[in-house]
Parts: structure tokens; C-alpha cells; sequence
């Protein structure tokens, strides 16, 4: 009996004699994993940059919140046109540019005019496209008193099979305001757009502010479909 527990007690030193080594070696490894379980548990926080960062950096720039997660830093990948022909600064001014927005994770969101019509990569589901016959009233200006404030487009979106929904939508002006971005004061409008979805028998509104005098969106609060989150955009840096 004693000496199967010499034996017994001498074995489970070594094993922790191993493990100590083992744990010495690879610390790095631990703390990363650690890292990994606690960003996991916690989730991750917001993402901020700083004025001079972002002005240094050559390309545009938003933050985006998608539902209530964590605020995420997008920059421009590519400008191009709805055919597909990539877009400078010099290019002849058309129709609006498709943007997208790429974050560090190969998630992306293309806009047009300030409207989120087309996303790649997000987990909660994809819008995967819009379609109009009718010019959006974001790209006329929503502080043109001419600008229509209804209009219809088409969507189609997943998980599922959602192809060729019809959405109908009404702008109200809600009120004039002040937003502070990149350290700076912007005035701006605020509409909301109304959104029935009758095939669905579903409301939402999503939510735009545009400058003031030349109507380009700063900031807006949209859901992708029925169906799909909201995603929040701030412009930074815009593309010009």
C-alpha cells in the first residue's frame, strides 16, 4: 500500500512538473486564448478614432453599429458605378457611385446615395438587392421642396427565399439639428421614411440626416429588410 502511494504521489508530481513547463512555454498562447474568451463573453468595444487618424487616413470613411452590437470602423474600398466600372475623383459626374464600405472582418455594405442597398458577408443575413424604377429621393435631395417624399423599390434578401418584395415609402421631416462628427459641428435634417411592406402587412422606419443645403446623407439608422437588422452609419470621410 505505501508503496503504491510513493508511486501514486510521485506520478502526479511530474505530471504537474509537466503541465508548469507546459504552461511556462506557452504563455503568449494562454493570454491570447484568454483574450479570445473574454471578447467572446464580453463582446468587444466600441471602435474610435481619432480626428487626426482619420484625416490622415486616403480613404473615406464611416462607423457603423449594427442592431445594438459594438461600433465598428468601415473604410471605402471601391467607388463604382452601377455597371460595375470603378469610379475616381476625376470621373464624369453621372449617376450617384455605388460605395462600399468594407470592415476588417471582409463585411460590406453598398450604398448609394447615403441607402444601404446591397450587403456581403454579415452574419444575421444579407440584403442582396434593390431595385427602382423611379429615382431614390435621396439622390434628388431631401431638402428640395420639388423632391417627391414617396417612393417604391423592390428587395430581395436571406436567410430564406425573400425575392421581389415590394416596399413603399413615405419621408416626413422630423425636425433641424446639430450633429457633432469628427469634431465637428454639422447642421443638418432630419426625416424619417415610413416603410410599408404590404405583402408582409409590415411597418418600420428608418431614419436619415442629411446637410442642409446639399442634401447628402451624414448619418442614418436602416434596416436592411423586415427581416434583417438595423445597421447605423456615421460618415466620417466622405467620398468626394
Amino acid at each position: 500500500m505505501l508503496k503504491k502511494l510513493i508511486s501514486h504521489s510521485i506520478s502526479r508530481l511530474l505530471l504537474l512538473s509537466a503541465t508548469a513547463l507546459l504552461l511556462s512555454s506557452c504563455s503568449q498562447k494562454i493570454t491570447s486564448i484568454n483574450d479570445t474568451v473574454r471578447v467572446a463573453v464580453q463582446g468587444t468595444a466600441d471602435v474610435h478614432k481619432s480626428a487626426y487618424d482619420i484625416a490622415q487616413l486616403p480613404y473615406a470613411s464611416t462607423y457603423v453599429r449594427i442592431d445594438n452590437q459594438s461600433q465598428l470602423f468601415m473604410v471605402l474600398a471601391f467607388a463604382e458605378s452601377a455597371s460595375g466600372e470603378t469610379l475616381t475623383k476625376t470621373s464624369p459626374n453621372t449617376a450617384p457611385p455605388q460605395l462600399k464600405w468594407l470592415a476588417s472582418d471582409n463585411g460590406m455594405l453598398i450604398t448609394q446615395s447615403g441607402r444601404i442597398i446591397k450587403t456581403v458577408n454579415l452574419i444575421s443575413g444579407n440584403l442582396l438587392a434593390t431595385d427602382s424604377n423611379n429615382p431614390d429621393p435621396l439622390t434628388l435631395g431631401l431638402q428640395l421642396a420639388t423632391t417627391p417624399k414617396t417612393w417604391q423599390r423592390r428587395i430581395d434578401w436571406q436567410p430564406g427565399y425573400h425575392s421581389s418584395y415590394q416596399l413603399d415609402s413615405e419621408f416626413v421631416f422630423n425636425q433641424p439639428e446639430v450633429l457633432t462628427i469628427n469634431g465637428k459641428s454639422v447642421p443638418v435634417l432630419r426625416f424619417s421614411e415610413n416603410v410599408t411592406v404590404k405583402q408582409l402587412d409590415k411597418h418600420y422606419s428608418n431614419t436619415f440626416w442629411v446637410e442642409q443645403h446639399t442634401g447628402k446623407v451624414v448619418k442614418s439608422q436602416q434596416y436592411l429588410a423586415p427581416s434583417l437588422p438595423s445597421v447605423e452609419m456615421t460618415i466620417l470621410k466622405p467620398f468626394s
